[in-house]
């Protein structure tokens, strides 16, 4: 299997095709469908569905009453099975079937020339413009669980799931049209039975408003059922003696609309989506409440039989994801939504900053100031808070902690930014009680021949923090915690000091590049006021990110832990969906592979997984209470995150090595 090949990655390509139709012309809408099951297998599509009673065309009314209509669906269907005898692609198509003297609306569920099962629709509507009971039954009438078509014994019933033994997670439910606007789906029993990819064959005619609620009904199906829902609509040819018709497909994963098909054309049509299969499972596993709903509903789960197919797709062949990957998954990439999550972002963490103060009665803030990235967005947050609290932000005292390689920009911008937030400011030179320190240790650091080790950083860190924690004693403050989440997650911060602990923290689950984000909101929105200085702002974001602790030249944080960019993306895929370092490279590769090589992906994703599955875990069992703002997770483990912190990382090492560094098999 090929790394480079999306079904190596749980990925599954999924097609609703919208043919032209021609009322009760069988031979027509055959060589149609057969036309568009050519083109999607040659795209590598794994599902195709077809839009309800299509070999037929639906608004045939009571021509489905006519044994020629009828014996002529079946023919087609015949020409439409044959043509599938090669092709490694499950197709779904809709037409009329005679079981036992009574006729239903079905679907028929075909793959290298056998029927794995057919479908009859459950809900019949009979209102409106929909006159189905008069031609139709339900599918709860049959009597029988077994037909005889095209000289093979088929399973038949709607309590069928189709599963693919060579994609564990394939799985796969067909429903009709009206089955899915009713008030509990098949479909949602179908979910709770194994399904991940319901089918939805409709005819579906268009009045106004009705595409918008067809988008939200599948949308909400598919979230609710933690499931890729597919849904098709008849298209052009179909009659228009009493309806119109738009041809809507719809592809939504888990809420998430996927694609949609134009509507209106005169033309057949093809749309595809890569739909995440192992994303699906992860949250069944995940959310409790999925495995509660499976056992309350056991009976009606039990009803379902497996039907076993094997799909024979070409793992040996590249096959790139046609998916899009956002390069920062923290960030909306919309300029409309980014906003709003930035303000959402503040709000929350201000929400959970004036509680804490509200309820201990603490009226005082001691912030460590940088002049950095963290402190700045820290320190915003303190002042909206002191403004919604009816307080002066003067209440805030802001201290700027210069040491040994405090370069003079950091140090400039952490004064800019504290008289344009208008708080208290000081100044606090800690050379001294560090070089105090050092001597009292026994460290053998000297003006003459320095020693630059783990210990004289880490003395200058732990002065800065018993500095704000004794300023807050004075003062009566609370001290305001800075370190953000991708720092945990890389175990980028010192035990015990201001980037690990505090009296609150805002930002601890907050990554590195949604925290650029919301500094830059600010200074674009120009939130401290007009007239302020927001210019620091962009100063600040424009700064390299360094702890600044060892003199002699610059020190690069990036250059350490890898990019942020990068380490975000590895984190949100590894805290939120559990997906193995293999995965995580092929979708880093697809978002960021005009910026980096696989072989630099590989390598910054080997420090994350070193970083953070070994040696890390015992900083974030213990870290200060924060309010979690996202649903990307955080790493209190209070909340989202409860992990050993004497754990190995060998086998995600292990899934790591299988990653090739160009690409190749």
């Amino acid at each position: 299997m090929r790394f480079d090949n999306l079904y190596s990655h749980d990925f599954a390509r999924i097609a609703v095709g919208v043919p032209l139709c021609r009322v009760a012309d069988p031979a027509f809408n055959a060589a149609q469908t057969i036309a568009l099951l050519n083109q999607a297998a040659a795209d590598g599509v794994a599902v195709m569905a077809f839009p309800e009673l299509g070999l037929s065309a639906y608004s045939c009314d009571d021509l489905f009453h006519q044994r020629a209509l009828l014996d002529g669906c079946e023919v087609a269907l015949a020409e439409v099975l044959a043509a599938t005898a090669d092709l490694p692609l499950v197709a779904i198509v809709g037409l009329p079937l005679r079981v036992e003297q009574r006729l239903f609306n079905c679907a028929a569920v075909l793959l290298r020339g056998r029927i794995l099962g057919v479908v009859p629709k459950t809900f019949l509507p009979n209102y409106g413009e929909f006159y189905e009971a008069r031609q139709f039954c339900s599918g709860e009438e049959a009597t029988v669980d077994t037909v005889t078509l095209l000289g093979q014994q088929v399973p038949f019933g709607s309590r069928q799931v189709f599963a693919a033994d060579d994609m564990p997670l394939l799985r796969l439910h067909v429903e009709i049209c009206e089955d899915v606007w009713t008030p509990i789906p098949p479909s949602s029993f179908a979910a709770l039975a194994g399904a991940t990819v319901l089918v939805n064959l409709s005819a579906s005619n268009v009045v106004i408003g009705k595409a918008a609620y067809r988008r939200q009904l599948v949308s909400q199906q598919s979230a609710r059922c933690l499931a890729a829902y597919v849904y098709s609509s008849a298209g052009a040819g179909e009659s228009t003696t009493d309806m119109a018709w738009d041809g809507q497909a719809l592809i939504c994963e888990n809420g998430e609309l996927l694609v949609e098909s134009e509507r209106f054309l005169r033309s057949a049509r093809l749309v595809t989506a890569d739909v995440d299969l192992e994303r699906l499972s992860r949250e069944r596993m995940r959310q409790s409440t999925f495995g509660n709903s499976v056992r309350l509903h056991a009976g009606q789960v039990r009803a379902f039989r497996q039907v076993p197919f094997t799909l024979g797709l070409e793992h040996d062949r590249p096959l790139a994801l046609r998916r899009r990957v956002e390069r920062f998954p923290y960030v909306p990439a919309d300029h409309s939504r980014r906003d709003e999550r930035c303000e959402e972002v503040y709000n929350i963490q201000v929400q959970g900053l004036t509680q804490r103060l509200a309820s201990s009665g603490i009226h005082k803030l001691v912030v460590g100031i940088s002049g950095g990235l963290d402190s700045t967005h820290a320190l915003l947050v303190a002042a909206r808070a002191m403004d919604a609290l009816g307080l002066p932000r003067t209440n805030i005292l802001g201290v700027t902690m210069p040491g040994f390689a405090t370069g003079e920009r950091t140090r400039a911008q952490a004064l800019r930014l504290m008289a344009a937030v208008g708080c208290e400011a000081r100044e606090i030179d800690i050379r001294p009680s560090c070089e105090q320190m050092l001597r009292d240790i026994g460290h053998p650091h000297r003006e003459g021949a320095p020693v630059y080790d783990v210990t004289f950083e880490n003395v200058q860190a732990g002065e800065r923090t018993s500095h704000l924690f004794r300023l807050a004693n004075l003062t009566g403050g609370l001290v305001l915690g800075t370190g953000d989440l991708s720092e945990l997650a890389l175990g980028w911060c010192t035990y015990g000091v201001g980037d690990h602990m505090s009296h609150y923290n805002v930002n601890a689950s907050v990554p590195k590049t949604l925290i650029q984000h919301l500094v830059r909101w600010v200074a674009e929105t120009h939130q401290l006021g007009e007239g302020t200085d927001s210019q620091v702002l962009l100063d600040i974001l424009s700064t390299e990110i360094s702890p600044e602790l060892v003199p002699g030249g610059l020190q690069s944080t990036e250059a350490v832990v890898g990019p942020y960019a990068l380490q975000d993306f590895n984190l949100f895929y590894t805290l939120r969906h559990g997906y193995a370092p293999a995965k995580v490279a092929f979708l880093a590769h697809h978002a960021w592979q005009e910026v980096y090589m696989l072989a630099e992906i590989k390598r910054v994703l080997r420090i994350f997984v070193q970083r953070f599955f070994r040696g890390s875990q015992f900083k974030r069992s213990c870290v200060p209470n924060a309010p979690k703002v996202g649903s990307g997770g955080s790493l209190s483990p209070r909340g989202d995150w409860r992990a050993p912190s004497d754990s190995e990382a060998a086998v995600w090492l292990a899934d790591l090595d299988r990653i090739p560094d160009q690409g190749q098999p």
